[in-house]
């Protein structure tokens, strides 16, 4: 019997679904419908009929199904909308100069969504030494009576003792209405941005309890016994039980989805993705085999919300041309789809022979100098991104945007003429001038994120890809590829998504204690929704500057007992490392033990690194690095004298390596950690169960500017 994994993503103009075999991970079913944005349940009714045309089109049957998750939008449009509920809040804290303080910073007036839409709040507040249940229950009937639909109870340091916020939402459930902690959303300090968090989660409760059980309901009717899975904002999927009290961890799943699809279709793990689309191209950075997160900013308001560090540009497949008699003016942001208007590109050529060219304001407040042409039947059609790139032949064969060459160099043709240039500088110049305004976005996340410039590769995904991709790698002379089923690509992404949590802590000089408990903490999270225990890999992250600890848990909800897929050796790994090198001599085999590879070769008289799975999956590739096999015994010793060793002192003050440690098919990652102790008591501690000769290795990665 197969074991099918089913990954829905909605879309702003269709829901798709697809099936993929697990043990093979291929495509063995689609299903698509228009995505049912004004259906009484909204977005989850689309969901529930691309699942359904999927399986019962591709004859997958129910106990097949082993894994079920959806993106959602719900999240971001009840924001948006407005589609939110009252909320009251409850401060908890002290009296005096302190309580005064704690009672300011839990007290949240309205919220402005920035769209002219609001969400209503009351609040209330209770001293620590007044506390009991009759007191707790008595503040909540108050806000009940000002018409507060779901209650939020946030105490100050309550991410140290949250007792009074359970007993809260303890007392809220049992009267039948919705609660949220705040220190269960977040466990960083700041009392004020937290409650604020916990304010617009509690918020769109009533609206994702509603659509999730729809939707849960109908996957259980149709036989489905699995957990139903929810793709979240930074990647990663958690069971619909978690996401019924966490609903904001699902605001800008869509674009996570698209991520999660081109990462498993990558094999370099630095890189640049973009989404592109008909009328936005999401762009956003992967690092070290992970896309790169951020807080959400919501409305204007800062949140503790983790999701993808997305930018959302308008300019896109579909966008339109703006021109007058001295060229291109502009391309974008009003697409086709907006305007209404089909693609030149996907035109027969026949309907263009004595087209008229015009110029058109497609919606109110928009300039009037938007490109159009006006066919002999009357209908009109626009000339966008995809047609230029059609013209310009860089749009392969099984490229999604392929479009009709000849249709494409006739729509062109009109608008060339009238700029006095020729189809292919005209058509040029278009995507250039789409291109110019990806750029600087790149550029700028190379420099947030420290992306080395000779790992980087451009990803494209979206119906769209091939249209801008091409032109922006050879423009800024970066490799690029778009995977196999790009326009799918975002289904493909939650079908295969791992569970990820991360827990945050404000932590002074963390011990390595202080660090494991974390560890263990992110762990018990994954575990809770859904991961299986022995899958779930920790990634952690100190910043020195805000003593901030997080801690990333990654795994997935099933493992596999047998490995259908076959596994690289040395020559393979070789040959895989070698197509992520730019110029690099003496390439070799610096480390196997046949289940992971290390490879390196000499960059500029630097020895580069690329760490490689038995899938051929690029785990680590970093400019400059050292590499040492050694025993369990001896880990300390080896971990402090390749700590010295790849120490940077260029920049008069000592830049710490990233150090990775390697047994047999785990690479564990202990970039980020400040000190050398806090790596080998970390180590010598996770892997206490080892023998002192079990083999390993240990990698240090230099960091700095080169």
């Amino acid at each position: 019997m197969r074991n099918i994994r089913i990954g829905i993503d909605v879309g702003g103009t269709h829901t798709k679904a697809v099936a993929i075999d697990n043990a093979t991970n291929e495509i063995v079913g689609k299903g698509s419908v228009k995505t049912t944005h004004h259906h009484q349940h909204g977005v989850a009714h689309g969901v529930v009929k691309a699942f359904e045309k999927c399986v019962s089109e591709n004859n997958i049957k129910p106990e097949e199904v082993i894994f079920i998750a959806h993106s959602t939008t719900q999240a971001t449009n009840a924001l948006l909308e407005g589609d939110v509920a009252k909320v009251g809040v409850i401060g908890l804290g002290g009296g005096g100069l302190g309580g005064w303080f704690v009672k300011k910073q839990t007290n949240i007036k309205d919220i402005d969504l920035g769209t002219g839409k609001h969400i209503e709040v009351v609040n209330s507040y209770i001293k620590l030494k007044e506390f009991n249940e009759s007191k707790a229950e008595e503040v909540i009937n108050d806000l009940i009576k000002q018409g507060a639909q779901v209650i939020v109870a946030s105490k100050a340091f309550g991410v140290d003792n949250m007792t009074e916020e359970k007993v809260i939402t303890e007392i809220v459930n049992k009267k039948g209405y919705l609660s949220t902690a705040a220190s269960e959303i977040t466990k960083l300090y700041g009392l004020a941005t937290r409650t604020q968090t916990a304010t617009l989660n509690a918020s769109i409760l009533p609206k994702m309890l509603e659509t999730a059980n729809s939707t849960e309901q109908s996957v259980r009717q149709a036989g489905i016994k699995v957990p139903l899975m929810i793709m979240r904002g930074d990647g990663g999927v958690m069971e619909v039980t978690e996401m019924k009290k966490r609903p904001i961890l699902t605001m800008l799943s869509g674009p996570a989805a698209s991520v999660i699809g081109a990462l498993m279709y990558l094999r370099a793990s630095n890189g640049i993705y973009f989404e592109v689309g008909g009328t936005s191209t999401n762009i956003g950075v992967i690092k070290n085999g992970r896309p790169a997160v951020d807080y959400t900013i919501l409305g204007g308001h800062r949140t503790y919300v983790n999701s993808l560090d997305v930018r959302v540009l308008g300019v896109a497949g579909g966008s339109m041309v703006r021109a007058n008699k001295e060229g291109i003016v502009d391309v974008g942001p009003r697409s086709a789809h907006i305007a209404d208007m089909e693609y030149a590109a996907f035109t027969d050529p026949k309907l263009l022979d004595g087209a008229e060219l015009y110029f058109m304001q497609p919606r109110d407040n928009d300039p009037s100098d938007y490109v159009a042409i006006r066919l002999k039947n009357g209908k009109s059609i626009t000339i966008t991104n995809t047609c230029a790139a059609n013209v310009l032949k860089i749009v392969s064969d099984n490229d999604f945007a392929k479009g009709n060459y000849e249709s494409s160099y006739k729509a062109i043709k009109l608008l060339a003429d009238y700029i006095g240039k020729s189809v292919e500088e005209t058509a040029d110049q278009i995507l250039k001038t789409s291109c110019d305004k990806i750029k600087p976005v790149i550029e700028e996340l190379i420099a947030k994120y420290k992306v080395e410039r000779d790992q980087i590769i451009l990803v494209g995904a979206g119906g769209g890809a091939g249209t801008l991709l091409a032109y922006t790698g050879k423009m800024m002379n970066f490799k690029y590829q778009i995977p196999q089923n790009a326009e799918v690509i975002s289904s493909i992404g939650v079908a295969l998504a791992m569970v990820r949590e991360m827990v945050e802590r404000t932590i002074p000089n963390p011990t390595v204690e202080d660090i494991a408990k974390i560890k263990r903490e992110a762990k018990d999270r994954a575990v809770r929704s859904g991961a299986v225990k022995d899958s779930v890999e920790v990634f952690l992250e100190i910043d020195d500057t805000t003593q901030k600890v997080t801690a990333i848990a990654m795994g997935s909800t099933e493992v596999k007992t047998t490995d259908l897929s076959k596994k690289i050796d040395d020559d393979e790994a070789l040959e895989i490392a070698k197509e992520t090198f730019t110029d690099a001599t003496n390439i070799k085999i610096a480390y196997s033990n046949k289940a992971t590879f290390v490879v390196t070769g000499m960059i500029k008289n630097r020895e580069s690194i690329r760490i490689i799975d038995s899938k051929g999956f690029v785990k680590v590739q970093r400019s400059e690095g050292i590499v040492l096999k050694t025993n369990f015994g001896k880990i300390e010793e080896v971990i402090k004298n390749i700590w010295d060793q790849a120490g940077n002192y260029s920049s008069e003050v000592r830049i710490n390596p990233d150090i990775y440690v390697i047994i047999g098919g785990r690479v564990i990652d202990y970039s980020g950690l400040s000190t050398v102790e806090q790596v080998y008591g970390l180590a010598k501690t996770e892997l206490i169960d080892l023998n002192e000769d079990a083999e390993i290795a240990i990698v240090a990665a230099r960091n700095g500017l080169y």
